[in-house]
């Protein structure tokens, strides 16, 4: 028998960071020690208030499904949230409560464009923004950031000769995922400028909201002034309060958008695991001080691998949230390559920053402690590779 396969998903390539993290895990089961730097993911476990909220919700019967766009619980301290950060447009109807914060993005992008519509995104780019794009049926533009050190202020006018009234969708992710930039308040008014002059829809993916260094507070897109109904606001819970695995994730947008991405949530997912969303709501409600324990731990680790990587005379553009880092590799040579020797020959596992849209770099997490930090950076050093 001979399968034809839909040409949505013939273009589209596996994740690159996936397939990093497989190449680790088949390596550790040969039995050898991989410093794994690939990973989104934080070291540390849930913290147990939550845990035991989940289980209390278990223990109290919210097994079962819930109202397909969340239970009304949740969806009324994500709106507390929200207005805390300034977005007070937003209340419960605005609001769909997701199985994480890539289920969100694959219903904006799914509810939003259509074939031949124009997404526009600002490399380094997470990888999964491409590939939803091609799933929906969208062309892309993209802009290029690494001469700026990865901030958009400087990148404007590339901007604006890349977006047009053709766009249709523009994806901001502030703090960045993969280069942990944080973008600055006239970075974003140029972005507003735009979006209203185009009259261009903006996601704002703030998943790493909450992970900022040095003082540096990452501003809402919605806040500004002409954003307030344009703007799509996605946000979740694995990467502030370490819950990757659970699953949970939410979008808050305009009510008519929120309508119509209801049907493709209730016809995907029909809704996120009940005693998830009960343990959302306590990590919203008083989860504060292990959030703020976590933060502390990636900003010493950032400092120490900066450092490390400056010993061996490599720059590193200082990341100012999330917890990556993108140091340029291979800046006359092939990413790819460069990446594969390390995982290969020095067993540390990084992510090419090709896949990202920016060639002769990789992507580093320092979501890991300070001595597999240290030898990651030995084991680069010894086989030549910083």
């Amino acid at each position: 028998m001979t399968m034809d396969f839909a040409s949505r998903v013939e273009r589209v390539e596996p994740s690159a960071t996936l397939a990093i993290s497989n190449k680790a895990a088949e390596l550790e089961a040969e039995g050898k020690d991989v410093v794994d730097l690939s990973v989104g993911e934080p070291d540390f476990d849930t913290p147990e208030n939550i845990k035991d909220a989940a289980k209390d919700a278990m223990d109290a019967g919210h097994t079962g499904y819930t109202p397909s766009n969340g239970i009304p619980e949740l969806k009324n301290a994500l709106v507390d949230k929200l207005h805390d950060d300034g977005l007070t447009q937003y209340e419960a109807e605005n609001l769909i409560v997701t199985p994480g914060g890539k289920q969100a993005l694959y219903e904006i992008f799914q509810t939003v464009i259509d074939d031949g519509d124009e997404v526009a995104l600002l490399d380094p780019a997470w990888v999964s923004y491409e590939a939803m794009a091609k799933l929906a049926g969208g062309t892309l533009t993209r802009v290029d950031t690494a001469a700026h050190d990865f901030q958009l202020e400087g990148a404007l006018d590339d901007l604006a000769a890349a977006v047009s009234d053709d766009t249709e969708l523009l994806v901001v992710n502030s703090p960045g995922n993969p280069h942990g930039a944080v973008y600055s308040d006239a970075a974003l008014e140029g972005v507003r400028d735009l979006a209203v002059e185009h009259d261009i829809t903006v996601i704002s993916d703030e998943i790493y909201k909450e992970i900022t260094y040095d003082g540096v507070e990452a501003t809402s897109l919605g806040t500004l002034d002409g954003m307030e109904d344009r703007t799509v606001t996605l946000n979740g819970f694995s990467k502030a309060y370490s819950m990757t695995g659970w699953r949970l994730g939410y979008f808050a947008g305009p009510e008519e958008l929120v309508s119509q991405a209801g049907k493709v949530h209730s016809h995907s997912v029909s809704c996120a695991v009940n005693f998830v969303q009960h343990a959302g709501i306590e990590a919203l409600t008083n989860t504060d001080e292990a959030v703020e324990e976590m933060r502390q731990a990636f900003a010493e680790r950032r400092e120490f691998l900066i450092g490390l990587f400056e010993d061996h005379g490599v720059h590193v553009p200082e990341p100012q949230g999330a917890f990556y880092m993108m140091p340029e590799v291979a800046p006359d040579g092939d990413d790819t390559e460069w990446c594969d020797a390390a995982i290969s020959d020095a067993q540390v596992a990084t992510v090419p920053g090709s896949a990202f849209g920016t060639p002769g770099y990789a992507r580093i997490s320092y979501a890991n402690s300070k001595e597999r930090l240290q030898e990651a950076v030995d084991r680069l050093a010894e086989h030549d590779l910083i």
